[in-house]
């Protein structure tokens, strides 16, 4: 992608209190002999535009009727799918809401509103044995089925919206008799989740569950990829809890979990589903509210876990053994997104080392921004440079070697950025997770130190 020479001038509200934006640039002379790419954004107001423009994909492009998250959006094309609510994205819009009202972009009485909104249509929607489905029609709650067989619970998309749930909670808890009505709703609503009901009697946990098929897609939860929370979740439930043999023998395999194996000399500590090295969002949606900063358990520290998988990550598009282009120090960053099909057209992959066609996911880097925050905020000024930046925030996914963008969205790459963002400026979703006792006992249940 080549690099712009023209200024990028954009205003915008500073929601860190000072009221400071960008400050004033020469404009492009196009005469100038030598022009000079210029960012005139700071560190801080990098990560304050980031944030107030991914809020909008869960505040301005929600669901008309249920208020949660759709499952993409397309400005382009604003009609397509917008009846489609994801259960995992919406629970990333209810901490993406939260981090809005702290920062100031809406007030707390319209949040509380929003909230009480979601809360309401996922409490009347489609539920199998407590869990929600993948897809949920905004304008009736019932379920749309995600494949052919997958027409009722998931339990995976059921733990991220879980997370949501939880960190509502906590932060309502002891606020006005409104804000502890949404608080207790938002605690019933995750506790009447039946995860035994998804072991199948067994010590595993199965991805679906359906009304009319049964357990016959029977995929296991079995890591490592993004599918911890759902364990630590599960062990939580006061009213229908998993036992800690269900994590540590389906989970963990009964320890062999545990990996030996190094990347570019970094170890990868937990085996990647056997792959090499997952895609980055592995690192991201179980620790939106999980926080790994200390969090051991008898397979691995987790904070160092997450660390090297970004590093490692990094580290390959540094070296870009492919020759893709712009590959480097400032653009990196591989995970699930939109990706360029060989033919042009727009498809969908999880990228990673092993599956890599020269398509970057921004998410990948900017939700990192924990774990490396130099290297994340040197890939967000260089999306911002090369006007990666549309209404919803960054677009999902960009190949420079054939000077492609798409400018669309997917719920599930914009909350991790936003959400992220503020756990590494301020802990505010980790502090809220970690502080219910709920999660504090399931954590206790499977060995976890904290």
């Amino acid at each position: 992608m080549k690099k712009l020479i023209i200024v990028l001038l954009i205003t915008f509200i500073s929601s860190c209190g000072n009221g400071d934006g960008p400050g004033y640039q020469e404009p492009y002379n196009p005469n100038d002999d030598d022009p000079v790419l210029v960012d005139p954004l700071t560190d801080e107001e990098i990560l304050d535009l980031t944030q107030q423009e991914t809020f909008k994909y869960f505040w301005d492009f929600a669901g008309s009727n249920s208020g949660a998250a759709k499952e993409r959006y397309h400005p382009n094309n604003p009609s397509d799918s917008q009846n489609v609510i994801t259960t995992g994205g919406s629970g990333f819009g209810l901490m993406a809401i939260l981090v809005g009202i702290e920062r100031g972009y809406i007030s707390q009485a319209e949040g509380l509103q929003r909230l009480n909104q979601i809360l309401n249509f996922f409490e009347n929607a489609d539920r199998f044995h407590g869990a929600w489905s993948h897809w949920i029609d905004d304008a009736s709650g019932a379920t749309i089925p995600f494949s052919a067989q997958d027409n009722g619970g998931d339990i995976v998309e059921t733990a991220f919206f879980v997370q949501g749930l939880i960190c509502v909670k906590e932060y309502f808890k002891n606020g006005t008799t409104e804000e502890q009505a949404l608080a207790n709703q938002a605690d019933i609503l995750w506790k009447g989740v039946e995860w035994d009901w998804y072991t199948n009697n067994q010590n595993k946990l199965l991805w679906h569950w359906s009304p009319s098929n049964g357990f016959a897609i029977n995929l296991e939860l079995k890591g490592y990829n993004e599918t911890l929370i759902a364990f630590i979740i599960g062990a939580a439930s006061p009213d229908y809890p998993i036992s800690a043999d269900v994590y540590h023998q389906g989970w963990a395999s009964n320890g062999n979990i545990v990996s030996s194996s190094s990347q570019y000399s970094i170890p990868l500590i937990l085996d990647h589903a056997g792959i090499g090295t997952g895609p980055l969002f592995w690192a991201h949606y179980s620790y939106l509210g999980l926080n790994p900063t200390g969090l051991n358990d008898q397979y691995a520290n987790y904070w160092d876990l997450n660390v090297n998988h970004t590093n490692i990550n990094y580290q390959y598009c540094v070296n870009n053994p492919n020759n893709f282009a712009d590959y480097g120090p400032d653009c990196w960053g591989l995970t699930a997104s939109y990706t360029r099909n060989a033919d042009g057209s727009v498809g969908y992959t999880a990228h990673d080392p092993q599956n890599d066609n020269g398509t970057i996911s921004p998410t990948a880097a900017v939700s990192s921004i924990p774990y490396t925050p130099e290297k994340s905020l040197a890939a967000m000024h260089y999306f911002y440079e090369n006007e990666l930046m549309g209404p919803a925030g960054f677009y999902d996914a960009f190949n420079s070697e054939h000077d492609w963008v798409t400018e669309r969205y997917l719920a599930i790459d914009q909350g991790p950025q936003i959400i992220m963002i503020e756990n590494h400026r301020t802990g505010l979703l980790w502090n809220l997770f970690m502080q219910n006792e709920d999660v504090q006992n399931g954590l206790d249940a499977l060995g976890f130190t904290y």
